[in-house]
């Protein structure tokens, strides 16, 4: 069986006994979550979020990259969102390569040019959250004076502590 045809089977199980399709579109407790795409990370179950509750937008290291603001916007000034939490997460991905390695890598397998591509590694766990934080504060398209916080999402113990 494909992966496909495994999700098609799950759906069915979970559309069989599915109740919450009046939900209005607006999240429920006026949050956006940005996290990292991580499969350890579950951000709804560790931040207690129910479905309708918040937008999460996931991406490699739960960057503030430019698609990252454009969700962070539309959350926004289209569906009423008035805070953001960015979360990174110990043992991450983005800590182990430069931009160069990866680029290198898509050239030798794949015969890619990525030069003009950041895919936003760091070095500095804590920083990197400083810095999207930074990001999403100064962004000349997103709402001044909301709650922005950041947070490390611990893998080992399921634990999220805050960034100052």
């Amino acid at each position: 069986m494909s992966v496909a045809q495994e999700f098609q089977k799950a759906n069915e199980v979970y559309a069989s006994s599915f109740n919450k399709g009046d939900l209005p579109m607006p999240p429920a407790r006026h949050v956006a979550v940005l996290t990292c795409m991580d499969a350890r990370l579950h951000p709804a179950r560790f931040l207690g979020l129910e479905i309708g509750d918040a937008h999460v937008i996931r991406n490699a290291g739960g960057r503030a990259s430019d698609d990252a603001i454009r969700s962070l916007a539309i959350s926004q000034q289209l569906l009423g969102t008035n805070a953001v939490v960015v979360i990174h997460h110990t043992d991450c991905g983005m800590l182990t390569f430069s931009n160069e390695d990866l680029r290198t890598k898509l050239k030798q397998q794949l015969n890619a040019d990525a030069e003009h591509i950041d895919f936003l590694p760091f070095k500095d766990l804590e920083q990197s959250v400083r810095d999207d934080v930074a990001t999403i504060k100064n962004s000349p398209l997103l709402l001044k004076n909301i709650e922005v916080s950041g947070f490390i999402y611990d893998v080992k113990s399921g634990k999220l502590l805050p960034v100052t």
